[in-house]
């Protein structure tokens, strides 16, 4: 239906200029899935939108509403730049990958964190300090690229390029499929994992258990003895560490290296994918693509 409706809207905007609506979704629908090079350009976004939407859907089990995924996905990057800033030229990309996962969801966490707690702990609302945290980790970024790890003698803010340990492969590398300049990689694999780790989470634990029942009712579940602070923060964590994976989609399967405003706003639409996915893993990788 959301999509029906924003293609109605769309058409009509394109009929006011004088043009064919048909021949415009013609062209949508050829240009994204017409071609091998067109769906793993699809694809390749797709991955991104995949780990902020799952970041999103973890939060919102539990009745957490979080803007934060833009900010968690960017200091997520500055984590997954600095393991391959130092492992690039060392060790092969398979090797990197893992501590360069690991950072991003360490970091993407870590920013979660803070948030989480003045939401269990003092009652701040969630939406406003998670909004407030992405201003400040897109400074914190523009003083770290400027100052500390800048590429040295360049006037550009962002990183030297890292070397093929610091880079994923694509996709038609490793398989035989035909996907032209489209920057899809081995990441889109990871995403998928992380969608079966959220279903596994949420529907088939002790611990979604208690999530779900907080969103539900947080009262009754804090009469049953579930912990709201507990639940707010660990949900909070892992929403930040699924959202902090999106850099290695970005920087090591297309950059190849960590720029300002990378993100572009992945964290954003992840709020989108979330809602139109139902906060289910598969209705989430649909609305990704």
């Amino acid at each position: 239906m959301n999509v029906a409706v924003a293609l109605l809207i769309s058409g009509l905007v394109v009929l006011f200029v004088g043009q064919n609506p048909l021949e415009a979704v013609g062209y949508l629908v050829s240009g994204a899935l017409g071609s091998g090079e067109g769906i793993g350009f699809t694809l390749y976004f797709a991955t991104s939108f995949m780990f902020t939407g799952l970041a999103v859907a973890v939060a919102s089990h539990a009745g957490l509403f979080t803007i934060g995924a833009e900010g968690q996905a960017y200091l997520g990057g500055l984590g997954i730049a600095l393991v391959c800033l130092a492992l690039d030229r060392v060790v092969p990309w398979y090797v990197t990958l893992v501590p360069a996962a690991a950072a991003g969801m360490l970091f993407g966490a870590a920013w979660a964190f803070i948030p989480a707690y003045l939401q269990a702990k003092r009652g701040s609302h969630l939406v406003i300090t998670t909004i407030m945290f992405n201003f400040i980790a897109s400074s914190i970024m523009i003083y770290v690229l400027v100052n500390v790890i800048k590429e040295p003698g360049s006037m550009a803010p962002q990183t030297r390029l890292f070397d093929s340990g610091g880079l994923v492969p694509k996709l038609g590398d490793v398989l035989p499929v035909n996907i032209g300049t489209a920057p899809l990689n081995v990441s889109l694999f990871i995403a998928i994992a992380a969608a079966v780790f959220v279903w596994v989470l949420i529907w088939k634990t002790k611990l979604g258990f208690e999530i779900r029942a907080t969103g539900a009712n947080p009262a009754a579940a804090r009469n049953a003895g579930i912990s709201y602070v507990k639940i707010t923060i660990v949900c909070m964590l892992i929403s930040g560490a699924l959202a902090g994976l999106a850099g290695i989609n970005i920087l090591m399967g297309d950059l190849g290296k960590l720029q300002l405003d990378f993100p572009a706003g992945i964290g954003l639409v992840g709020v989108a994918v979330a809602l139109m996915g139902r906060g289910h893993p598969v209705g989430i990788m649909v609305a990704s693509v």
